[in-house]
Formats: structure tokens, C-alpha cells, sequence
């Protein structure tokens, strides 16, 4: 269970929350310390909603009950308060400015996805990965990258994985995959149409599927055995957070491949080794000289 990220939950769901759950997150996020302290009825009436409201409001965020909740509220509250927020990119702006702004959003992104993973559900992805026989990433787009990320990654160390573009081939791939294969839905979104299909499609012929999206339901992740999230970085108008949700999704992938790559520590090492040899065979001469130029 995750012990922080409670307080981004609430910011990044508020949208979408029903009026009296929304009542109850924004007096939350307004009064967190105070908010650890009150029980479901006492935090009903501090808000003017019900019992009945609280706990529904847990359930839209996907999390186990109240006293997640306010474990997670209360481990933020711990934490350092030196972040300053999603900053956009102004016209004319110095690459100096320019700079320390990426440099800020991205750690923000970095933290905040770290605080959202559910550490059971990335153990039980990570032990599908290791005993899968096939490995599937699919991703659109922007979601793409991080997908064709994760195959060269896996490759790496012995692992059979393909990372497709073309969301015809994925299907005909996943048409014919087997029980211990995996399919992995990258969709930043969650709403990606041809995500969501081609997990279906695996969960139909009973192939394991594991979901990578911003926090929340989405019908991508409905259609996942296992659900992974990273934040959902509030997006400036600059699209500058377009970056972030990218490095979050990559962020993710790294996470998922040291896990597993500690695992079979011995095998790793041996893996990682042959094909820094084999690389490093291709870029040498006949004489055993690195090539120039």
C-alpha cells in the first residue's frame, strides 16, 4: 500500500467527482492536517455531505477505504513542501528560465508518479513480466515512445517483447497469443479507442493485460487485469506538460524493468553483458579498434 499521494489524488480527480464528493475533497484538500484527525461522520459534517458521500468518494479514487486515504494525506503532509507547481512556458522566455522551469516540472512528475504507483499492483506486474513467455507494449503516439522504451529495455535481458505503432499488426499479434503472454496498454489519456480495443481483444483470448494511464478510471484501464498510474501533471497551455506525462510513462517502464531485472539479478548481469559485447563487436574494426567517424 502506498503511504503518500493522497493530496495529488484529490487535485487531479476533483474534475471529475460527483457535487457532495467534490464538496468533501476540496475541504480536504484545504484542511489536510485537520482532515487526519476526523472520522468518516466527523468529516461528513465539517463538509455538509454524508458518511454515505466519504466513502464513495474513496471508491472514485480507486482507493481500499477512508484510512487509506488518510494515510496517504498524512504522508504528504511529512514530506518537504518545496514544490512550486506545473509552470507554463511564456512567449520570449529565456532559455535560462526555460530551463529551471522543465527541470521543476519534471521532478514534480517524477514525485508525484511515484506517490500514485500502488505498490501491490506493480509487484503483480512485475512477477506477470517475469513469467511471461511474450511481452506486448502497445502504445499511440506520444505513448509509442515509451513502448518502444520498454522493448528495447526487455530485450535486453532475454526477454521476448514487441512494441508496435501499427495497431493492425498489434491486433493480429495479440489474435494469436497464448495465456502466458502479457499485453501492456500505454495511453496517457486512459481514452485511447485503439488501446482500449486491443486489450479487450487479449482479455478474450485470455491473455494477461497491464494498463499504464494517468490516475483515475478510464475505459483503457477497465479493460486491465493490472492497473499502473503516473500523475496526471496538470497540463499548462504551453503543452509543456505533454513532456511530463511522456518522462512519467518512462519513469514507469524504468521502474517496472529494475524490478524485474533484480529479481533475476544473476541473469541480468549475464544478459546485460552479452549484448554490451555484441554492441561493442559491431562498432570495432578487424584490428580490435574502436571505428572513427
Amino acid at each position: 500500500m502506498s503511504t503518500t499521494g493522497g493530496i495529488v489524488i484529490l487535485k487531479e480527480m476533483l474534475p471529475k467527482l460527483a457535487p457532495s464528493e467534490k464538496k468533501i475533497a476540496t475541504y480536504i484538500i484545504n484542511n489536510p492536517q485537520e482532515a487526519i484527525s476526523l472520522t468518516v461522520n466527523e468529516l461528513a459534517k465539517k463538509s455538509a455531505t454524508s458518511g454515505a458521500a466519504v466513502i464513495r468518494l474513496c471508491k472514485s479514487l480507486d482507493l481500499k477505504g477512508y484510512q487509506d486515504l488518510k494515510l496517504r494525506i498524512a504522508g504528504d503532509l511529512r514530506k518537504p513542501g518545496d514544490h512550486v507547481g506545473y509552470q507554463d512556458i511564456q512567449p520570449n522566455e529565456s532559455a535560462n528560465s526555460i530551463i529551471k522551469k522543465m527541470i521543476d516540472n519534471t521532478i514534480q512528475t517524477v514525485r508525484e508518479t511515484a506517490d500514485m504507483l500502488n505498490k501491490d499492483e506493480l509487484q503483480k506486474a512485475v512477477d506477470i513480466l517475469r513469467a511471461s513467455r511474450r511481452i506486448h507494449f502497445i502504445g499511440v503516439g506520444a505513448s509509442s515512445i515509451a513502448a518502444e522504451d520498454a522493448q528495447q529495455k526487455f530485450l535486453r535481458i532475454d526477454k521476448t517483447a514487441y512494441a508496435f505503432k501499427d495497431m493492425h499488426m498489434a491486433a493480429t499479434l495479440v489474435a494469436n497469443a497464448e495465456e502466458k503472454d502479457v499485453v501492456v496498454g500505454i495511453s496517457f489519456s486512459g481514452e485511447t479507442p485503439e488501446i482500449a480495443k486491443i486489450l479487450q481483444l487479449a482479455k478474450e483470448n485470455k491473455v494477461t493485460t497491464i494498463s499504464l494511464t494517468k490516475y483515475g478510471r478510464s475505459t483503457v484501464a477497465e479493460q486491465a487485469d493490472v492497473n499502473l498510474y503516473t500523475s496526471a501533471s496538470s497540463e499548462p497551455t504551453f503543452r509543456s506538460g505533454a513532456t511530463s506525462s511522456r518522462l512519467a510513462q518512462l519513469q514507469v517502464v524504468d521502474i517496472l524493468f529494475m524490478c524485474v531485472a533484480s529479481m533475476q539479478y544473476e541473469e541480468t548481469v549475464k544478459h546485460l553483458g552479452a549484448t554490451r559485447d555484441a554492441v561493442d563487436f559491431l562498432t570495432m574494426n578487424g584490428n580490435g579498434n574502436n571505428k572513427k567517424g
